[in-house]
């Protein structure tokens, strides 16, 4: 099983940015951390990169249903969601696959329950 579902658009890299965000909201989830990676290694490391930036999306009731399920949860939050520019100018977003990440956790009641933020971020997956 892939640890995330991925696929490449035409969109530009912002209104790529713009669309997935509005998608996740419209599934109850919003964005709580965000992380501009081309920024932050050209201000660390002073290295140019391509745009890419890093989505932590967050579905408050998934959140607390799944921190009640197993207290070791959080470990996989938030589901992150990565918008890429590729070379050849095309954007490649990709969004964590909780069944993936859940098994690795050895917790029944965790995996049963990633399954539904898995339903649901196919969903997103689909409208993108």
């Amino acid at each position: 099983m892939k640890p995330y579902f991925t696929k490449l658009t035409d969109m530009a890299f912002e209104d790529a940015i713009t669309h997935v965000t509005a998608v996740l909201k419209e599934h109850g989830f919003g964005i709580i951390t965000e992380i501009d990676v081309k920024e932050t290694l050209k201000k660390k490391i002073d290295v140019e990169f391509r745009p890419y930036r890093i989505l932590g999306a967050c579905n408050p009731s998934f959140a607390h249903n799944a921190l009640q399920a197993d207290d070791k949860a959080g470990i996989m939050m938030p589901c992150n969601v990565i918008v890429q520019q590729q070379i050849d100018g095309k954007v490649e977003i990709s969004i964590i696959n909780p069944d993936a990440a859940a098994g690795s956790l050895n917790s029944k009641a965790l995996e049963d329950f990633a399954c539904e933020v898995t339903k649901e971020l196919r969903k997103v997956f689909r409208k993108i």
